[in-house]
């Protein structure tokens, strides 16, 4: 039976510069950095520092076809959400780090929502769900 979407690929510039800004802007924790000789690439797995949950790979892109999704993975459209159980707390620290924020903290019926750009360009919800809302129960959890 299949129980979860395990790791979602993030095409990456430079694996150093994707690992920084993970770690020092929204405190991500490096999971796996290993060398893969046979590929001539590395396997990076970085993930929240909260409860285990999916993980990123960041994965340099290897080509120009690959080169031009940097930045633009989901074409525009908000590309991953960030779920939090104090959204003020993480608010306040990611802006703190440099964290830009692309639309304003604003409270809707399922959650407090703000949207901020990775160092690339794409974009993330930070969001804290209301209890009742279905996806709230893993931030509370």
């Amino acid at each position: 039976m299949i129980r979860s979407v395990a790791h979602v690929a993030l095409v990456v510039r430079d694996y150093d510069e994707a690992i920084d800004f993970f770690t020092t802007k929204l405190n991500f924790r490096v999971v796996e950095d290993v060398f893969q000789a046979a590929q001539n690439k590395r396997w990076v797995v970085v993930a929240p520092s909260g409860p285990a949950g999916t993980t990123l790979v960041l994965a340099r892109a290897e080509n120009k076809i690959q080169e031009a999704f940097i930045g633009n993975q989901c074409g525009g459209r908000v590309f991953l959400f960030l779920s939090t159980d104090d959204f003020w707390r993480d608010y306040d620290e990611m802006t703190t780090r440099g964290v830009a924020f692309v639309r304003e903290p604003k409270t809707e019926d399922y959650g407090k929502v703000a949207v901020f750009e990775d160092l690339y360009g794409n974009l993330w919800d930070l969001i804290e769900y209301v209890a009742e809302h279905p996806s709230g129960q893993s931030a509370a959890d």
